[in-house]
C-alpha cells in the first residue's frame, strides 16, 4: 500500500495542532484512513493528548525534532500505518524547526520514494506575526526566533497563511499580495479553521499533489540553534485535587496570570498551551501572544479532582520559566486546589544536528510502485 505523507510546519502558535485534527475529520469523511504524528522536544505534549481524543491513531515522537531524530519519524509512521491502515499521514513537526525541505522531505523523496508519496510542505503562518515579519520586524521575538520564522516560510511549498478570521476581508486580500510578491514560487491557502474557509481547498491540494520540496532554504545553523535556545521549553503534567472546581474558570485563571507576568518580564511567548481533563470530558486552552491572544475551547464541569497538561515555549531561560509556572500555578489553585507533580520537563533546546541534510532537490519518482 502506498502512503501519502502531508507534512506541516510553521512556528509555535500557528495553528498547526488544531489544523492536524480538522484536516483529519475532513479526510475520513471523505473515506481516507488517516494517522496522525506529533513532535516535540520532550514528552507530556498536550497536542498528543489532545489528537487522542479523536478517532484517529496517533503517535509522537518525543526527545528531539524529526530531523534529528529521523528514525524515530519512520518508525512512527511505520507504527501508523501498520496500526491503524492509515493510507494519510499528517505530520507535525516541532513548532521551532526549519530546513525542513533538506533534512526530511528530501531524504524521505530519495530513501522511501517506492513506497511513500510526500506531499508538498505545507507551512502555516499566523496572520498578525506574518504581517510584522513581511514588514521588516521580529513579530516581537528574538531577531534568532524570527530569522526561524522566515526560513520556515521561505522553504515551503505552500504557505498556508493561518486564523484568517483574525482579519477583514480587504486585509486578507492585501496579505496574499503582500505574501505573492515575496514568495512568487509557493503556492498560498489562506485558511480558518474556525470557520472552515480555505480548508477543503487546501485538502485538494496535498492530497493528490507529489511535488515536494522544491526549493532550500540557505539556513545558517548558529543562528538557527540560537533562535531555538532563546526559548525555555516546559512540558508537565500535574494531578489536580481539592474542592470541587469550574476547571474552565480555572484554565482562564491560570492562563491570564502567565500572560501578565510574560508581559511584566518583556518575554515573548512563542507558545503556551494546556489541557485539563476530567473523565471523559476536556479542555484546551491556548496563549499566542499577549493576553488577547488567549482562549479557551471545550468544557469541563465543576469536579474535585482534574490531570493537567502544560507546554510553555517562551522567551526566557527555563529555569526562570520554571518558577513562573510554578508559582502562577499555585496562585491559580488560590490554595484550594493540590497540585501534585506527574511529570516536569524543563529545557533549552540543544543545536539541531540533523540525521541527514541533502543539498540538491531530489527529484520526485514517477511510479512510486
Amino acid at each position: 500500500m502506498i502512503t501519502r505523507l502531508i507534512l506541516v510546519g510553521g512556528f509555535l502558535g500557528a495553528g498547526k495542532t488544531t489544523l492536524l485534527w480538522e484536516a483529519a475529520q475532513r479526510l475520513a469523511r471523505r473515506g481516507q484512513r488517516v494517522g496522525l504524528i506529533t513532535n516535540d522536544q520532550a514528552p507530556e505534549l498536550v497536542d498528543t493528548a489532545f489528537l487522542s481524543r479523536g478517532d484517529v491513531k496517533v503517535a509522537e515522537v518525543s526527545g528531539s525534532c524529526f530531523c534529528c531524530n529521523f528514525q524515530g519519524l519512520i518508525d512512527a509512521m511505520s507504527n501508523v500505518s501498520t496500526e491503524a491502515g492509515a493510507d494519510v499521514l499528517i505530520a507535525e513537526p516541532v513548532g521551532s524547526c526549519t530546513d525542513l525541505s533538506a533534512t526530511i522531505v528530501q531524504p524521505l523523496k530519495d530513501l522511501l520514494g517506492r513506497e511513500l508519496v510526500v506531499a508538498p510542505l505545507s507551512v502555516l503562518a499566523d496572520p498578525v506575526r506574518l504581517t510584522d515579519i513581511l514588514d521588516g520586524g521580529t513579530a516581537g521575538l528574538h531577531p534568532s526566533a524570527a530569522y526561524i520564522f522566515r526560513k520556515q516560510i521561505e522553504e515551503a511549498d505552500i504557505i498556508v497563511v493561518s486564523k484568517t478570521d483574525l482579519l477583514p476581508l480587504t486585509g486578507l486580500e492585501a496579505l496574499k499580495a503582500r505574501v505573492a510578491q515575496a514568495y512568487p514560487d509557493a503556492g498560498i491557502s489562506m485558511v480558518s479553521v474556525k470557520t472552515g474557509e480555505g480548508l477543503d481547498a487546501w485538502l485538494d491540494e496535498v492530497i493528490v499533489r507529489s511535488d515536494a520540496g522544491q526549493r532550500l532554504a540557505e539556513v545558517d545553523y548558529d543562528v538557527y540553534a540560537e533562535g531555538e535556545a532563546v526559548l525555555g521549553w516546559l512540558n508537565a503534567t500535574i494531578a489536580l485535587s481539592g474542592e470541587a472546581t469550574s476547571w474552565n474558570v480555572f484554565a482562564k485563571s491560570l492562563l491570564r496570570g502567565l500572560s501578565q507576568r510574560f508581559d511584566n518580564m518583556g518575554a515573548p511567548v512563542g507558545h503556551v498551551k494546556l489541557m485539563v481533563e476530567a473523565g471523559n470530558s476536556f479542555l484546551v486552552g491556548n496563549l499566542t501572544g499577549k493576553s488577547d491572544t488567549l482562549s479557551i475551547r471545550g468544557l469541563v464541569r465543576a469536579c474535585s479532582e482534574a490531570r493537567l497538561i502544560i507546554n510553555a515555549r517562551v522567551q526566557i531561560p527555563p529555569e526562570m520559566l520554571e518558577e513562573v509556572v510554578r508559582e502562577v500555578l499555585a496562585s491559580a489553585g488560590k490554595g484550594r486546589i493540590a497540585a501534585t507533580v506527574v511529570a516536569w520537563r524543563c529545557l533549552s533546546p540543544g543545536r539541531p544536528s540533523p540525521t541527514h541534510r541533502y543539498g540538491h532537490i531530489v527529484e520526485t519518482k514517477k511510479e512510486p510502485y
